[in-house]
């Protein structure tokens, strides 16, 4: 993995210069030294750890979910275990002998495919286990142990959880009665799960008519395999845009993919021409073969041809920091009198290539963002899969760089034209009735 970042990644020279080259090598043999002693399934904490120091949110090493389930079961078969089981909790909670603490129980979540069970560690009255009673049964089985809890003060906090592949992950928690609420990984409940209408295709765009005067068309995802049905959409939904006064666009976290997923979006938001962002591409065999030659056999058409070109002039400047993306000026022949008003809605979780469309988007006079800062990872972008010589490993780092790297190290964020207050509970409303 070392060895592939340091040849391959576009940001590596940007990231570890005089300033910090020994710090970084300490580092790194460091992490080595523990490597040599580190079972097979705790191997991607630590490699996670060493990406950690380029606070790239680009760069991440990914558990293969494709290999044979035998295979996954056995990877994570030495995983830590209790002897606590559904029936015993259950006895346990039962007892009306023992003093139960409010946290301890049996938790499902909202679609009742993952449940796991909270009890006392016996030997610290303030800390308490959670481990798996139901899961997939490939990553995890009954009994391993998921996350240990500490309590302080009436307070719960994790001081251990694991994440779907084992390894460690910054979870945070917050409990209100029968409701445990992780954060992004979702809520479980204990005893009722609420009805809930579930969004099983949770990437997938949506358009909607919201009234006679406004549409919202929510993005999720810029990944180049969904801009088929972000295009069909537009095309199914032409005549309703052509009628719409206020187009609310929500790319809140968007984490991106590729420029090319949201180029027919731009004709409804045109208002004059736009200045693009300049990028070069570190063009090296691998990243040509497993980040553009990838794309290359995923997609179709005209988004096909375009990559095509991409590749013969990356094979033709191999081994260099070559200018794909020479600063461009997007033109169109005409201003769609409808959407009059574009609203976008913008948070930390936009970033990438969903900020590349916020720039864009913002130099139309028809737009205003509203929201919070961006997440501020725009100087890296695209992305390269390279499998690691371990079969269930995938590492992913961004190939390409914007030239605003050179003099924006510290990306705090696109800033919004109006900031929505965190005590702002519809932001969808809130942009309707905001008065310009």
């Amino acid at each position: 993995m070392v060895r592939q970042v340091k040849k391959n990644y576009v940001g590596f020279n940007d990231k570890v210069d005089k300033s910090n080259q020994k710090q970084f090598d300490v580092f790194t043999d460091s992490l080595q030294r523990i490597a040599l002693t580190t079972s097979e399934s705790k191997c991607i904490s630590l490699c996670k750890e060493w990406l950690f120091f380029f606070k790239d949110k680009h760069m991440t090493i990914a558990f293969n979910a494709n290999q044979p389930k035998d295979s996954i079961l056995h990877f994570f078969s030495k995983e830590e275990k209790t002897t606590w089981s559904e029936a015993k909790l259950t006895s346990h909670l039962a007892n009306k002998k023992i003093k139960v603490d409010s946290v301890e129980g049996i938790w499902n979540n909202s679609t009742n495919t993952n449940k796991f069970g909270v009890v006392r560690d016996t030997l610290n009255q303030n800390k308490f286990i959670g481990f798996i009673i139901k899961a997939d049964g490939t990553f995890w089985i009954p009994q391993q142990v998921k996350f240990k809890l500490i309590k302080k003060i009436g307070h719960y906090k994790f001081t251990d959880f694991l994440a779907r592949d084992h390894s460690n992950y910054p979870a945070k928690v917050s409990i209100c009665g029968d409701t445990m609420d992780l954060k992004e990984i979702g809520k479980f409940y204990r005893n009722v799960i609420p009805n809930q209408n579930l969004d099983y295709n949770q990437f997938n765009p949506k358009f909607e008519k919201l009234d006679a005067q406004t549409s919202l068309f929510t993005i999720p995802s810029f990944a180049i395999e969904l801009k088929k049905k972000t295009d069909s959409l537009l095309i199914k939904n032409a005549t309703t845009l052509e009628n719409t006064e206020h187009l609310i666009i929500d790319v809140r976290n968007n984490t991106g993919g590729a420029a090319d997923a949201f180029e027919k979006i731009l004709p409804y938001l045109y208002t004059n021409p736009i200045l693009t962002e300049s990028a070069q591409v570190l063009a090296t065999d691998e990243n040509i073969r497993d980040g553009y030659e990838r794309i290359f056999n995923l997609v179709s058409g005209d988004t096909k041809e375009n990559y095509r070109k991409k590749i013969v002039k990356l094979k033709a400047n191999r081994n260099q920091l070559y200018l794909l993306y020479p600063a461009d000026t997007i033109k169109y022949d005409t201003i769609k009198k409808k959407p009059s008003r574009i609203s976008i809605l913008m948070n930390k979780g936009s970033s990438s290539s969903s900020e590349l469309f916020i720039l864009q988007a913002q130099q139309s006079k028809k737009v205003k963002l509203y929201g919070t800062n961006s997440s501020g990872s725009i100087n890296y972008l695209e992305r390269v899969e390279t499998q690691m010589p371990c079969k269930f490993f995938t590492l992913i780092y961004p190939p390409a760089r914007l030239l605003r790297a050179d003099k924006e190290k510290a990306n705090v964020g696109i800033k919004p034209d109006v900031e929505i207050l965190s005590n702002v509970k519809d932001w969808i409303q809130f942009v309707k009735e905001y008065k310009l």
